[in-house]
């Protein structure tokens, strides 16, 4: 049966060390089933029994987005990638995972995402709850709007775009493009566009859409195709019109 290795980088921040493990070559098999073969018998390539490779996974069908890593220095997720392919594409015998690396490193390839949810929360990401449903039903939304929100809805929180944006860094506050296309899925609700100005207000301050590079490494690397740019642009026209808006409504000082 033909084999390849993988190759993990392993450790704590500070401590980081490739392992390399040999694997036979199933059918279909992907970097998780991968892992989970090293876990039931975590031997090295060496032949010494290490202890299994730490990382997380949920749904095993790219919807949870936990299983977020490198693979081969590329950002995505490890249940989708199929080491057949990437063993043709590369026509080598091994390929490399890693941890992501604009998120803290918990241990092996396990990260904390907490930025992410921290930044959803910036800019009040979901639709206030209060008693219109007692009152009947809301605006109808046409099929065109409903297609378009339900691309904006399926982002996973994974972490790709964020990892592939050059914006993100330790020397920057840039929320990111995941957060930004949150705000904008949002606020074109009919209820959450009611709420508009707190999440585009946040936007305009240190961090927010200013600080986008127009890099466009996100949308290369969102394992679920949105349109991040495309919603970078949107949530770039609503921030403008917000602050004008704003500018109005300042008091007057002169008096």
């Amino acid at each position: 049966m033909r084999t390849f290795f993988l190759k993990v980088l392993r450790g704590k921040k500070g401590n980081q060390f490739w392992e390399e493990f040999k694997l036979p070559l199933l059918p279909y098999l992907n970097v998780n089933s991968a892992l989970m073969e090293i876990q039931k018998k975590p031997v090295n390539r060496q032949e010494k029994r290490v202890a299994p490779v730490v990382w997380e996974q949920g749904c095993l069908e790219e919807v949870c987005g936990s299983c977020s890593m490198l693979v081969n220095g590329r950002p995505r997720q490890a249940c989708t990638a199929l080491i057949a392919t990437y063993l043709e594409q590369t026509g080598s015998d091994t390929i490399t995972v890693a941890p992501l690396t604009k998120f803290p490193l918990v241990r092996d390839l396990i990260v904390n995402r907490d930025r992410m949810f921290e930044n959803l929360k910036k800019v009040n990401a979901w639709i206030d709850c209060d008693d219109s449903f007692d009152r009947g039903y809301g605006p109808k939304i046409s099929p065109n709007l409903q297609e378009s929100l339900y691309i904006l809805s399926t982002c996973m929180t994974c972490g790709c775009c964020t990892e592939a944006c050059p914006q993100v860094n330790p020397k920057s506050e840039f929320i990111g493009p995941a957060a930004i296309s949150q705000a904008r899925l949002f606020n074109a609700h009919p209820v959450g566009a009611l709420q508009k100005h707190k999440r585009l207000r946040p936007l305009l301050q240190k961090g927010g859409i200013a600080d986008c590079g127009n890099a466009q490494n996100c949308v290369q690397v969102c394992p679920k195709n949105i349109p991040l740019t495309e919603s970078i642009a949107v949530i770039g026209a609503q921030a403008t019109r917000q602050a004008i808006s704003d500018w109005k409504h300042l008091p007057d000082t002169k008096s």
